[in-house]
């Protein structure tokens, strides 16, 4: 599918999103200028006011359109069933098996494909991004909070349900006394927190381990102010995350032969050595040699990804 709009439309966490995509003659994509609009949704919206949202976000990306658009991909946060069309996403407890892909394809009047924000995230990376080439890669989010995809044998590796490939959802070892001599000699790690890499390297999750050691810190921005001014704490908390993020990932390609990783997401820009710790600490974890490094590269995509994912959904459907 080439030369032609794509409707994207992505719900997260805490707020949906749309726009067209162009794909142009080459089969490239692009969002385009002035079609993309955002409304908060947040953990006390009901499927009536979800909606509502959807709908009138749709409406007015709609009325940027040029032309003829030919179809439409949603991406969302999950758990979602591909094969019902219904998302129930955990930061939304009101919200369950609405039937979202139905939502938007009658909102738009055009055949409508949906899938985990997370794979999405995959398809965008590997389409037009940092992992363009490779037979074998995982696209993954660190944000608010951690989620990701995989492509393998160039194919989009979805499940029977469409929740394959969630990194955020693995169990990770705490990586407490493994990030340096500080760490050895701080509080331990009987926190009492959830033992998933999403619960362990988050953006509010650093933010909470940090503050129960003391720091003062309420967000990620102020968590990356802090590591710069050289707070001690903010350095061990932020370090954790990559470690476990490493962990996770050379557990990816123990089962998986990754050829490259794509990270993206605000909390992965915590700090500017934020890549390369979690590079060191794929090489500590993994356990058995390998013949070549997994490369590990920030997103090219920039805030563009889940939107161009989720129109990968229809322009490229050969990787589905």
């Amino acid at each position: 599918m080439t030369g032609e709009l794509i409707l994207a439309v992505d719900l997260g966490g805490t707020k949906a999103e749309s726009a067209l995509v162009a794909v142009d003659a080459q089969g490239f994509g692009a969002v385009l200028p002035g079609s993309r609009h955002r409304q908060p949704t947040g953990r006390e919206i009901g499927a009536e006011g979800l909606a509502g949202v959807i709908r009138s976000l749709i409406a007015a990306t709609l009325a940027h359109a040029p032309g003829s658009v030919v179809g439409a991909g949603v991406g969302s946060a999950g758990p979602i069933d591909f094969t019902r069309g219904t998302v129930s996403p955990l930061n939304m407890p009101a919200i369950r098996d609405l039937a979202l892909g139905e939502l938007v394809e009658d909102a738009a009047d055009v055949p409508t494909t949906l899938r985990l924000d997370g794979t999405c995230i995959a398809l965008a990376e590997h389409w037009l991004g940092a992992t363009r080439g490779a037979s074998t890669s995982l696209g993954m989010v660190v944000s608010t909070g951690v989620g990701g995809g995989v492509i393998a044998d160039g194919r989009l590796v979805s499940g029977s349900t469409g929740n394959a490939g969630h990194i955020g959802q693995l169990h990770v070892v705490d990586p407490v006394g493994r990030v340096g001599s500080a760490v050895e000699s701080g509080a331990g790690t009987g926190t009492g927190t959830g033992t998933t890499l999403e619960e362990t390297a988050s953006g509010p999750a650093t933010v909470s381990w940090a503050r129960r050691r003391g720091w003062q810190g309420r967000t990620g921005e102020d968590l990356a102010a802090a590591v710069a001014a050289g707070d001690p704490i903010a350095d061990i908390a932020t370090r954790r995350s990559a470690e476990a993020v490493g962990q996770a990932i050379a557990s990816v390609s123990a089962l998986l032969d990754l050829d490259v990783v794509a990270i993206g997401g605000g909390f992965a820009r915590v700090r500017p050595d934020y890549l390369d710790l979690v590079d060191a600490a794929v090489v500590r974890w993994t356990a058995l040699p390998r013949t070549r490094p997994i490369a590990v590269r920030p997103s090219t995509l920039s805030n563009d990804g889940p939107l161009l994912g989720a129109a990968a959904l229809r322009a490229r459907t050969d990787l589905l």
